[in-house]
């Protein structure tokens, strides 16, 4: 491919990954991810600030989204309604990347740095959706709760949707590990 040819983000970031799942992410370089991808380190870096920003790029669109739904939930939602809509909303964004999402998973969970990384991101669309929260009425604890075991949810249903042996849509896992919640906490005594 010529350095001019189109969607050179996307050859960038399937080029890295690649080079990320066969040497691992501190051996892989920049210049290795350009050379892969057919382009320049210069064109890199007008896509990336480094190399980790390659697996984390779409973190601001994920997290606009999940904002934007709790936003437009109906006001009679919930906090947890709002919140679980948001997290429904965000398989339209995994769904068609899956072998990605998988390929990418592997590569954050083999390095603490990346593993580290992406505790970050879940913080922040936590505190985002806790936010939108507020904004829609809720107290300050139980927003902050409600986002953050939203957060947890979709974690847990992002981790068991990348697993090899999976076959189920992460919309459905999304609903499972939210009744799963929903029914460990009704059949909690609070003491």
């Amino acid at each position: 491919m010529g350095r001019w040819d189109p969607d050179a983000r996307g050859r960038l970031a399937e080029a890295a990954l690649e080079l990320y799942t066969e040497r691992g992410f501190e051996q892989t370089t920049v210049a290795e991810i350009a050379e892969r991808a057919g382009l320049t380190e210069r064109t890199f870096f007008r896509h990336f600030a480094d190399k980790r920003e390659v697996l984390f790029s779409g973190s601001a669109a994920l997290e606009q989204l999940l904002v934007d739904t709790v936003d437009h939930a109906p006001k009679s939602a919930t906090p947890i309604e709002a919140v679980a809509a948001a997290l429904e909303a965000s398989t339209a964004i995994f769904e068609p990347r899956r072998q990605y999402a998988a390929r990418r998973y592997a590569v954050i969970s083999a390095n603490p740095e990346l593993q580290e990384r992406e505790l970050i991101k879940m913080a922040s669309l936590a505190a985002a959706m806790a936010d939108a929260l507020r904004r829609r009425g809720v107290r300050a604890p139980a927003a902050a709760l409600t986002a953050e075991a939203g957060t947890a949810v979709l974690r847990i249903a992002f981790e068991r949707w990348v697993e090899p042996s999976n076959k189920r849509p992460l919309r459905e896992l999304i609903r499972t590990s939210l009744r799963d919640l929903r029914k460990e906490l009704a059949g909690t005594a609070v003491h």
